[in-house]
């Protein structure tokens, strides 16, 4: 019993040590890119998760992306189910065909993100209002563009390596 108990332990540790590369999607399509995927009017849809599932935000986020064959702009409008607004700007140099480094106004430092096949993938901090106190999390964001154009914004809101909510966005590329 103790054997089985040690081993059912290790397993579950090592499965907690397995991480997901975004190079583990280099072969896959549709290929993302995010200059050409943000440039022009995008929306998107979205809702907050705290630990147990539950919904505790939802919103709509319009951005304006430009980019000038270095530097993406993108200038987000979020608009939450309360009615509160808030805006974010990110800016992102292209280091190379599959690295980022980006900054945004209420983003400490900077942001390194890594894009292959279909997916994208950054981490970062981010100050965060709850409950009337301000915590800092780590963001762990992942996307992933569909067949159909879409693309899925999955992020862990981390603390102490525990996910404490999650993000969830559907974006779809607007015709201006």
């Amino acid at each position: 019993m103790i054997r089985k108990l040690i081993i059912a332990t290790t397993l579950f540790v090592l499965a907690g040590c397995a991480n997901v590369e975004v190079e583990d999607y280099a072969s896959t399509t549709p290929r993302l890119d995010i200059a050409e995927y943000f440039t022009g009017n995008t929306r998107a849809w979205g809702m907050v998760q705290d630990y147990s599932g539950e919904v505790q935000r939802r919103f709509t986020v319009d951005i304006t992306g430009t980019y000038d064959g270095n530097k993406l702009t993108l200038d987000e409008a979020f608009l939450f189910a309360d009615g509160e607004t808030d805006r974010r700007v990110w800016e992102f140099e292209r280091v190379d065909d599959h690295h980022w480094v980006g900054t945004a106004n209420d983003v400490e430092g900077q942001v390194n993100a890594r894009q292959y096949g279909y997916a994208f993938h950054m981490r970062y901090p981010l100050d965060i209002e709850v409950s009337g106190r301000t915590i800092r999390f780590s963001m762990d964001d992942w996307m992933y563009l569909q067949p159909d154009g879409r693309l899925i914004n999955r992020t862990a809101m981390k603390k102490f390596g525990f996910t404490l909510g999650e993000i969830t966005l559907v974006f779809e590329q607007v015709n201006s």
